[in-house]
């Protein structure tokens, strides 16, 4: 007896996702999770602010990134939605972003890890970004304050650095300031 064959997911597919998920396409599959919240809300939203004030505002950075949240990124067959992503001015002048959708493969994704989506971003969306192009992701455990910082090489990614806790960080490719890692994590509750 033979198998199936399995129809790869549409874009239609992804439009019929009701709007309390967030639904992507990673090689031909359909994947949904919750919307962020939490400590995954604090840690990607505080990514985002900081990094739009310092590098897309002309802050620190001065002015030399696009910083976008959670924008749909087509890549080749995939459709990707990090919770942040940047793209170098100097090679892209004008903004990537059309409405909520880019199709020009970002310099740098960020994403948070929640329980719901920690294999699915570290299985098969790094890879995808890699295929992508995009020179450098941040994988953040908000559960754990780190940040795993990987850089592209070739089609494979490398770890380049792990930063957590509590004190300032310079951390690639944003390495001009110091980026403050406190303000990325909840309060831990007192069990008392």
């Amino acid at each position: 007896m033979e198998k199936a064959a399995k129809r790869p997911a549409t874009y239609e597919d992804l439009l019929n996702v009701p709007d309390h998920l967030v639904g992507e396409i990673v090689e031909g599959d359909l994947y949904t999770s919750p919307r962020p919240a939490g400590p995954h809300e604090r840690s990607g939203g505080g990514i985002y602010m900081h990094l739009r004030y310092l590098f897309d505002y002309g802050g620190g950075g001065g002015g030399s990134w696009w910083i976008a949240f959670e924008v749909e990124l087509h890549l080749a067959s995939d459709v990707l939605v990090p919770d942040v992503s940047g793209w170098r001015r100097d090679r892209h002048p004008r903004h990537p972003v059309r409405g909520t959708v880019a199709s020009v493969p970002p310099d740098w994704v960020c994403e948070v890890i929640s329980p719901s989506t920690g294999r699915l971003d570290r299985m098969k969306k790094l890879p995808a970004y890699a295929r992508a192009g995009v020179s450098h992701a941040w994988i953040v455990e908000p559960s754990l304050r780190t940040i795993e910082v990987y850089r592209r090489e070739g089609e494979h990614w490398m770890l380049a650095a792990v930063h957590g806790g509590e004190e300032p960080a310079r951390i690639e490719p944003f390495d001009a300031i110091e980026f403050p890692l406190e303000s990325l994590w909840f309060e831990q509750e007192d069990p008392a």
